[in-house]
């Protein structure tokens, strides 16, 4: 440990961060932004946090009392990459999609 932690010394990292973030309790949602030929994609990384005695950690595991909880925060993950969504559509689209002649 002491090695590694001697190699970062006076380095700088540029450590990605995500660009949303869901949290409700101590279920967290980090929100990635992928720029794609296709276009932008966003990934999703679930965590759950929990206390190591004075120290917080998180996890990839959830049990059967967290599960409830992670939906709802995949819930309001999806809305909100959703809404990124139609934000981007309706940028690059016309403004209205109705004929010149509607009636």
């Amino acid at each position: 440990m002491e090695i590694h932690e001697s190699l970062n010394v006076g380095m700088t990292t540029n450590k990605a961060k995500p660009v949303h973030e869901v949290r409700l309790g101590f279920i967290k949602a980090a929100v990635w932004r992928n720029e794609t030929e296709s276009g932008v994609r966003y990934n999703v990384t679930f965590s759950r946090l929990y206390k190591d005695n004075d120290q917080w950690k998180s996890t990839e595991s959830f049990g059967r009392d967290d599960l409830l909880l992670l939906a709802k925060v995949a819930d309001q993950t999806h809305s909100w990459i959703c809404s990124q969504n139609q934000e981007s559509y309706d940028t690059t689209k016309a403004p209205s999609s109705r004929s010149s002649d509607a009636r």
